[in-house]
């Protein structure tokens, strides 16, 4: 039962970052493609287009952090691992929780600073974006991360039980 609703929580989830991430790059590509050329031909420059860049680029990091955990291709240390490979299971343990308290943390905390921005009616320079908008990716980003690591402890809960039964 819980598998089934990880399941479908990761296929909902993969479709949200995977198609967002999508958007976003091909907007900031023809923000930056169009402010290229105009300032290189026309020598006009689009200040819009460098805050639209910088924002897409804080959106895209933080989300590909949730599909860095899906994929399990985040940056690690794994030298003691290969040292004593006994350690990997108790490692990996550390690694999962030391992600879950971050994702707690950034969960916490974004909300607060969402909270901040809200009650200040902060906005962007140029394009005037509410600073409420950037801040609500770190509750997001926190939610994706800790919802990815459950999945990823879940399964390899799982996989050590296929293997202790196959044994």
């Amino acid at each position: 039962m819980f598998g089934r609703i990880l399941d479908v929580l990761d296929k909902v989830l993969t479709v949200f970052e995977e198609w967002f991430l999508y958007l976003l790059v091909i907007v900031g590509l023809v923000s930056l493609f169009v402010g290229v050329v105009l300032r290189y031909e026309f020598s006009y420059t689009l200040a819009w287009s460098e805050e639209l860049i910088r924002d897409v680029i804080i959106y895209t990091t933080f989300l590909g952090c949730s599909l860095a955990i899906k994929k399990k291709s985040m940056i690690t240390i794994d030298a003691l691992v290969q040292l004593v490979p006994r350690l990997k299971t108790p490692l990996t343990w550390v690694s999962n929780i030391s992600v879950l308290l971050f994702s707690v943390i950034i969960f916490y905390y974004g909300i607060i600073l969402s909270i901040q921005k809200y009650e200040t009616f902060q906005k962007s320079i140029i394009l005037e974006v509410p600073f409420v908008v950037l801040y609500l990716i770190l509750p997001i980003m926190g939610f994706l991360m800790f919802t990815r690591t459950v999945q990823n402890i879940y399964k390899d809960y799982e996989e050590t039980k296929r293997q202790k039964r196959a044994a």
